[in-house]
């Protein structure tokens, strides 16, 4: 396999050497309700297809995306040598509310512009995606659907949310719930974001440049081990002869898209939780033991998003799981294989996962 180059994470996030980009599509549901109450009047959603869906509609594959991610966020997935081989599956790949490109807060007009975008679920994703797979492909079960981060997020709601919709379930570097500490972190960040005197309560008529800025450090500080940063690996990815001040100042460039989006999309994290899915009365425990089909569980060893103390206890309630820790160094990352070892790691796992059908 061919070594990956890290790309700003989410957005651009591990685009393989020579992989396809998929094509893209865009589906518009008229008067969406969102669980907040809020009706949007047209609801966006943006998703990319690789390879040919069958006559028999049996052969798709679900790649639901991660924080601020296109539907190019699985390239490293995909291909005749990897996990996922276009040329017999049919793939689907879909962008969270707020990407910037399906439904947000950057792109949708009043009376839901900017900061007066209702913020929305796990659960909200995952019922526009349902439609999407009913409505618009005529596509009543799929083969697998595989989630990193957010996209794991979302995972865990589908199998909840649709017990039988997916024949198998794959969960990297994401858990069932938002739990506390995960909450507080993505405050710390959205504080650091919005203390900006430009950003005007969402209304702001300039980027806040210093609000981004300060977001991404506090960013940094959490996307990958302690260890990752002591044996700097970071080394591996920067150019020749980049300091550790200028690889470390990078981030306070790396995230310049619209800052309500990148907001918004942090609610959406911060209150996912499986258990509040009607008919399980907020219990967690109760909802992962609903889970029905079999489930690949792969939290990264080092996560700092998602620790595998949270991973480790949910496991134990979910009846058909597969436990299976990634061993890296590259925290958080490591799910949507950020090195060339992960990327191995998580292909050929994935990948016997599904020769199970």
């Amino acid at each position: 396999m061919k070594p990956f180059v890290v790309f700003l994470f989410v957005s651009r996030l591990l685009l393989a050497q020579g992989a396809d980009n998929g094509v893209r599509h865009e589906f518009v549901i008229p008067n969406f309700h969102t669980e907040s109450g809020a009706v949007l009047p047209a609801a966006h959603i943006v998703y990319g297809t690789w390879g040919t869906l069958n006559a028999a509609k049996d052969n798709v594959v679900l790649l639901p995306s991660h924080y601020l991610a296109n539907y190019r966020g699985y390239t490293w997935l995909i291909g005749q040598d990897r996990a996922l081989d276009p040329s017999k599956l049919f793939l689907v790949a879909t962008e969270l509310f707020g990407s910037g490109n399906s439904s947000s807060p950057s792109n949708t007009p009043e009376p839901f512009h900017g900061p007066r975008f209702p913020v929305m679920t796990i659960r909200d994703n995952v019922e526009a995606v349902h439609q999407l797979l009913t409505a618009e492909l005529k596509v009543t079960h799929l083969r697998a659907l595989i989630g990193f981060s957010m996209g794991a997020q979302q995972a865990f709601q589908w199998a909840v949310s649709y017990p039988d919709f997916a024949s198998r379930i794959v969960a990297t570097s994401g858990t069932a719930k938002t739990y506390g500490h995960g909450v507080v972190r993505l405050e710390g960040q959205i504080a650091a974001l919005t203390t900006d005197p430009a950003f005007q309560n969402g209304d702001y008529a300039t980027a806040p440049k210093k609000g981004l800025a300060a977001f991404g450090m506090v960013w940094a500080g959490w996307l990958y081990s302690q260890e990752w940063w002591r044996q700097e690996l970071w080394r591996t990815t920067a150019k020749p002869g980049t300091t550790f001040e200028e690889y470390m100042n990078s981030f306070r460039t790396r995230f310049s898209a619209d800052a309500n989006d990148y907001i918004l999309q942090a609610r959406t994290w911060q209150k996912h939780d499986i258990g509040t899915t009607p008919g399980f009365g907020g219990d967690v425990e109760k909802a992962l033991r609903s889970i029905k089909v079999p489930f690949l569980y792969m939290p990264s060893a080092t996560d700092l998003y998602f620790p595998i103390n949270d991973a480790q206890y949910e496991q134990a309630f979910i009846p058909h799981v597969t436990f299976l820790p990634i061993p890296s160094l590259w925290g958080h990352t490591a799910g949507a294989a950020s090195n060339p070892a992960d990327a191995t790691f998580l292909n050929l796992n994935i990948g016997k996962f599904l020769a199970g059908f």
